[in-house]
């Protein structure tokens, strides 16, 4: 094919068009330095990228294996990664999950095979307040116990990561789960129940791991994680009793708190640590001691509707590789029952007990006695006979009523003999009745009290000997576990509030003090109580000047408690109610019993005997002195400071 000139030369004009353009468009010296600094930048990072890889690629090769990462491997590739990983543990390294069930009329356990550890519990002779099975936990993800070693390589081996054989007991109530470490090295977790108890048999026996431990090996480490579940109807007052127990060997026992996250580091030796809901308890009790321990409690947000905290305890207890010594162990898991919990006490010296009936709060230390001498004995010795608790409180009641009669009859004396009086003391009140005389006024009333042998005070200690026993009852009632799902009357449990009217709406400061409903034996128990105030109100008047707002704060009380109890144990309102009604019989009754005229003429008798001060009215006496010189002085120096200014003022306008 020939070319015409015309094409040649158009060419030809197109190659020098593109020549003169490169030419012009050249980059000058200085661009290209600046692209060869852009190009070695380049370069350099691309560079540092692939060492990046290397290093990871060489970090994945030594990182730990999991048995997870190695399935699809070739057997041999397998092991040897697994090996790496677990050393002698590398058979244990894989397997599938099995339970072995232990079982006797109380308790019903599973041991899993991976862990060999305890992990699941459930309480046979008790049910939820729904009726469900009563489990404590169930699964990994509710309980864990987990055991940390170090190999004589160095490798940190976690007994959650490996499988355990299961030798089951000839008698189906224990169960020994071993851990192969090859060559006949092994350790043992055995698992016992007893007949006809609540109490799990743990023990850890090793045998030939010298020389697969590290030398240096002289504890084990031990985590335990519980998330306590919420057993109970009524979330907010369940939650203030379900806390993280421990014991001091040979000492006391102590608790981390229950309204909040709390966490303590223990230096001491523990004897056991016990994670406790509200009537149930699951406690590791170590045969020796549980050193350097910290102990963890932690709130579950309450959108976690089934649970209430979660408890971790990481601790250590000793253990030497080169010895075939037993380390042993008590689960603890049942009700939180006083009784039963003292009875593992029974035979031990007093350094060696368990006090595992610190886990009932039986209230202060100057009120637990009373509970544990007085109440809980009467209570326990009713339950023998009767199955009816509201006719075992309301006999309790009487009892306790019965108890104090004679506090009750003397606080009613005094009370009436100022009210016998109060015709006299509104006579004094008439001779004085002015404000600053107010000191005449109060010493003219006790003189007037003295001479006719009326205390004012005779009416008041009474009244206070009796609140220790009040106390140790509001104590006890929400934690007696006798009282959970004991029906009565309307009320289906007497353990929770017993609710007549229920809603869902969310009330502001309402129902973050009262609840979302109200309790029937709470109102009740308000009603009779401001009814009471009135009456006694009304017979305490003696003549003397009030307070102002005491008698509204009088009938405020009963409404302030209904807050307070409207949540509680329908239990603890019924006894109160019985209560405040046998007071006011007691009342009426001695109105009706005791004649006034005659008390009055007694009283007037005693005016003209030579009576002796007793050292109470002396040093009431005494006090009115000084309170009477100390308002005179401070009126002296009020008077003499305002002569001072006037004095002052009368000199400025000189």
């Amino acid at each position: 094919m020939s070319m015409d000139k015309n094409t040649v030369i158009g060419f030809i004009l197109i190659g020098v068009v593109l020549v003169l353009f490169v030419w012009f468009n050249r980059p000058s010296e200085e661009q290209i330095k600046a692209q060869q600094r852009y190009n070695d930048s380049v370069a350099r990072v691309e560079q540092a990228a692939l060492a990046q890889i290397d290093q990871a690629k060489a970090a994945a090769a030594l990182a730990p294996t999991t048995a997870a990462d190695t399935v699809g491997l070739p057997d041999s590739v397998r092991e040897e990664r697994l090996r790496g990983t677990y050393g002698a543990f590398a058979r244990a390294a894989v397997g599938t999950e099995e339970f072995v069930t232990l079982e006797n009329d109380k308790v019903e356990v599973r041991i899993s095979t991976k862990g060999g550890r305890l992990c699941y519990a459930r309480l046979k002779e008790y049910t939820t307040y729904d009726k469900q099975p009563l489990v404590l936990f169930d699964g990994a993800d509710e309980s864990a116990l987990n055991l940390t070693m170090i190999t004589a390589n160095q490798r940190v081996i976690n007994t959650a990561d490996l499988y355990f054989t299961p030798i089951k007991g000839a008698d189906g109530r224990s169960v020994t789960m071993r851990l192969e470490a090859g060559d006949g090295a092994h350790m043992d977790f055995t698992y016992s129940l007893a007949p006809d108890d609540y109490m799990l048999r743990y023990t850890i026996l090793s045998a030939g791991m010298n020389g697969i431990l590290a030398p240096s090996t002289r504890s084990l480490d031990l985590t335990w994680t519980q998330h306590a579940r919420q057993l109970e109807h009524g979330r907010k007052y369940e939650n203030q009793y379900t806390a993280l127990y421990y014991k001091y060997v040979a000492d006391d026992v102590d608790k981390l708190s229950e309204t909040k996250d709390a966490d303590k580091q223990i230096s001491n030796r523990l004897k056991w640590i016990g994670y406790k809901n509200k009537y149930f308890a699951t406690v590791l009790i170590a045969d020796d001691a549980f050193t350097a321990s910290k102990l963890e409690s932690r709130l579950t947000p309450e959108t976690d509707t089934a649970h209430l905290k979660t408890f971790t305890a990481m601790t250590s207890v000793d253990f030497d590789p080169s010895k075939s010594d037993t380390i042993g162990f008590s689960y603890f898991i049942g009700p939180n029952k006083y009784k039963l919990l003292g009875a593992y006490d029974k035979g031990r010296e007093k350094a060696d007990r368990l006090s595992l009936d610190e886990l009932v709060p039986l209230g202060y230390k100057w009120v637990r006695p009373i509970n544990r001498y007085f109440i809980v004995p009467i209570f326990d010795y009713l339950g023998r006979f009767l199955t009816n608790y509201g006719v075992i409180i309301l006999i309790l009641t009487l009892i306790v009523k019965l108890v104090l009669f004679p506090l009750t009859y003397k606080s009613y004396m005094s009370t009436a003999k100022m009210r016998v009086l109060r015709p006299q003391v509104e006579a004094i009140n008439a001779r004085y009745p002015k404000q600053e005389q107010a000191m005449d006024r109060q010493k003219a009333t006790m003189e007037l009290y003295s001479r006719a042998g009326a205390s004012p005070m005779s009416g008041c200690l009474p009244m206070l000997l009796q609140m220790p026993i009040l106390i140790a009852l509001y104590w006890l009632f929400p934690t007696a576990i006798e009282l959970r799902q004991q029906s009565f009357l309307w009320a289906k449990d007497l353990s929770t509030f017993d609710a007549v009217i229920s809603w869902d709406a969310n009330i502001p400061l309402i129902s973050s003090f009262m609840g979302n409903h109200i309790s029937l034996f709470c109102l009740l128990m308000t009603i009779v109580n401001v009814v009471y105030s009135k009456i006694n109100m009304s017979m305490s008047n003696t003549g003397q000047q009030q307070m102002p707002g005491m008698a509204m704060m009088t009938y405020m009380m009963p409404v302030m408690f209904f807050f307070i109890f409207n949540q509680n144990a329908a239990g603890l309102s019924y006894y109160f109610l019985v209560s405040t009604l046998i007071t006011i019989l007691q009342t009426a009754s001695f109105r009706y019993f005791i004649n006034e005229d005659k008390l009055l003429a007694k009283l007037e008798a005693n005016k003209k005997k030579p009576r002796k001060r007793g050292s109470f009215m002396e040093r009431m006496a005494e006090m009115q002195k000084k309170q009477q010189a100390e308002l005179e002085r401070q009126q002296k120096q009020r008077n003499t400071q305002r002569q001072a200014q006037n004095t002052k003022r009368q000199e400025r306008k000189r």
